[in-house]
This record gives C-alpha cells, structure tokens and sequence, in this order.
C-alpha cells in the first residue's frame, strides 16, 4: 500500500490525466467500527462532491484504523513520498522539519477564524498554527444504569465514591466494575484523564512536562492499590485493554463504569444498555478539569498543490461538511459556526455536556515537537504502572526521562 500510494502520488504531482489536471492524495483515520459506516464511505462522498464541481482536481483517500495511520504517514514522509494531505494525531515534529503548510497559507480567512479558539491555539507552533482541527471530543464517566441500580448505587461524584461502587458492582458479578483501558490504542487519553482528576497532567503551567509529578504519582498509586490490585477492573489487564474493546464491552451491558466520549452513546443505545454520564471524579468530588481531544488535518508541502489543498480545505471545513462528519461519528464539531448550530439543534441537546466541556478542557501537548514521541512512549508503557509487582513511581519517572530526552 506505501508503495502504491507513493507511485500515485508521483503521478499525480506529474499532472496525470490531463497538464491542468491535479490529484490530492488524502491520508486519513477511520472513525466508524465497521466498513457500513467506516471513514472510507464519508471521504469517497465529499471527494465526489468536490470533483463535482471541479473537474480538474480529483481527490483520492486512503484511510487506516487509528493504529495504523500515524505510523503509515510517517512512512510516507520518510521515503519522500508525502501525501498532499494527512489528518492525523499529532502534527508539531513535520511542522518541526519544515514540511507543512502554515495554515494562514492555505484557507480562506473566515474559514480559519471559525476554528474554535482553544483548538485553533493548540494547533500552533511558536505562534504559527499548523495543525488545523479536524475532529474533537472531550470525556465523561458513563455508567450502567440497570447494573447501578440493581446494585442500589447512585452516580459517582468522587474517587472514593467510585471505588465503593466498583466493589457492590463486583459483589453483584459484573464483569468489569471499572474499565480501565491503558493498551496501546489510546492509553494516552484514559492517563490524562486521570491524572486531571489527580489535579495534575502531562505538563506543568509553563509547558514542561511533570510526568512523574506528585500528583500523578499519587493517582496512578491510587488507580492501582484502589482499582486494579483489588481486582476491579475486570477480568483483562488494563494495558492489554484496548478503548474500543471497553467501549464494547460496555454496550454488551458488562461494564459498570469507564470514560468514554460521545461515540459511546450511539453503540450503547444500539444494543439497548440504559447508560448515565456524569462529569468524571475527582479526589474529592466532580474533576475540575476534563480531558479535550482534537485531531488534525495537516498539509505537506511537497507535491505544491498550495492553491488546490486550501480550495479543498475551505469546502471540507464548511458547515454542511462538520456536521455531517461530526453527526455520523457522534464527534463535537471544531468551528464556531456549526457548534451553535450543533448546540441549538434539539436532536443534537445528548451531546450538550460534551459541548459545554470543550471550552474549558485540557488538550495534549501537541504543540511539542516531542509529542509523538513522547504519545508513543506512553501507550506502550503506561500499562505497567499499575501491573502487579510494578512501582507506579519508577513507570512514571521512566516515562518523565523519555519525555526529557524527546523535548
């Protein structure tokens, strides 16, 4: 497939089909969990909606599963094949090399004003921004209301509240009281959560990272002594758990409670399982902060389509477009204009905590060069953490010295 891609993408920049014809080469993440509604369907419609009214720009998507995409583009990159476009996790380190397109350089000014402002700053990079949104969402605590109630349990508010109702759940025989999945899938997302609730994060207040900080320390002692030692987290490691294994888990009624974010809901309701969100616990009541996630849509410089990619751009971010996307994969748009539309729409109101969250949610540390690395370093690691006859801090300070060495 990297062969393939990089043939077509030579073609294309040589003008194939036609010397005023161009093809955009599209590399992107598949958010659907089945090929009935897979990324592939919604891309293959917007390319022909696009090709539609500009018959000599065609545009070709290639979309892999999220544990595939990051590494296939870096592939890409490295053999000196980029493609025109790549929406993806992280985005500082080609930004770092010189590779992309600022994004003042590509889309129309009332296209980049509409971003929403706290996605649009973390997609900078000394102040330039690269990474531009694509998709976004933020988390809360989803639990089970049939498996609460028959275990006589009210919402967890606390993290002392949460361990006392995954013991009664785990009285009562549910499976996986408290889904923890730290596997290599999205570790990164459920480790930064927890470690806000923890009142502590990846970095500090000036952007240093703190992995190894007091407070985080003390959450994941807490996760594994509180949750994992006492066998509450089910019947798979946390770091062999994968997110959307959890998230099935959790639809198939065998989870009391986990962080989930708004896709959750759909598969949930598909399978009938009668579910509550609540904002995430904290250590002594509701988490003051809450984890926002955005990925990003990045532009390679390479092939020269400066004029065709930001044409593209400015008609894949209208508000027809975020939407759509955003509503097929319960996903919270990343422009102000169909935000509004999103929150003042009643059949879109599920999705309002999730919305009222992102204004004031903490985003990776995308911006650092270091990200990916650092990302990687994580989802692979952080598992051991809490594994058994492992010390949470030495996991912690291994992880902090390779964040280190990475910045």
């Amino acid at each position: 497939m990297v062969s393939a891609l990089g043939l077509t993408a030579l073609l294309g920049g040589c003008g194939a089909g036609g010397p005023d014809e161009v093809t955009l080469r599209l590399v992107a993440a598949d958010y659907g969990s089945g090929k009935s509604n897979g990324s592939q369907r919604y891309w293959d419609e917007l390319a022909a909606s696009y090709e539609s009214s500009h018959p000599d720009v065609h545009v070709d998507v290639t979309v892999y599963s999220w544990n595939d995409v990051d590494r296939k583009v870096r592939e890409l990159v490295d053999a000196g094949k980029a493609p025109d476009l790549a929406q993806i996790g992280a985005y500082a380190d080609y930004a770092d090399e010189d590779l992309l397109y600022r994004a003042d350089d590509l889309l129309s000014i009332p296209t980049q004003a509409n971003f929403v402002s706290q996605l649009a700053t973390a997609g900078q990079v000394n102040g330039v921004q690269y990474g531009m949104p694509f998709a976004a969402s933020t988390r809360v605590l989803f639990y089970n209301k049939t498996l609460f109630a028959e275990a006589g349990l009210s919402a967890p508010r606390s993290w002392a509240d949460l361990a006392a109702a995954a013991e009664a759940l785990k009285a009562e025989g549910v499976t996986y009281p408290y889904a923890l999945p730290l596997g290599s899938e999205e570790a990164q997302a459920e480790t930064m959560q927890w470690m806000l609730s923890g009142g502590g994060g990846y970095t500090d207040t000036v952007g240093t990272y703190g992995i190894d900080s007091a407070q985080n320390i003390d959450t994941f002692t807490w996760l594994k002594d509180e949750l994992v030692d006492k066998d509450l987290t089910g019947p798979v490691a946390p770091g062999k758990l994968n997110r959307a294994d959890a998230f099935a888990a959790f639809a198939n009624g065998e989870v009391g409670m986990l962080n989930g974010h708004p896709s959750l809901m759909a598969m949930a309701e598909k399978k009938g399982v009668r579910f509550g969100m609540v904002t995430t616990p904290g250590v002594d009541g509701p988490s003051q902060s809450t984890l926002g996630v955005t990925d990003w849509m990045t532009a390679f410089k390479q092939n020269g389509h400066q004029e065709q990619v930001g044409d593209f751009l400015d008609f894949v971010y209208s508000d027809a477009n975020v939407l759509d996307f955003s509503c097929r994969y319960d996903l919270l748009p990343v422009t102000g204009s169909a935000s509004e539309t999103m929150a003042a729409a009643d059949e879109d109101q599920d999705l309002k905590p999730f919305l009222d969250e992102l204004v004031s949610s903490e985003l990776y540390p995308v911006g650092e060069t270091s990200w990916a690395t650092v990302s990687a370093a994580i989802k692979k690691n952080i598992g051991k953490a809490v594994a058994a006859g492992q010390d949470p801090k030495s996991v912690l300070e291994l992880l902090q010295t390779t964040a280190t060495q990475a910045d």
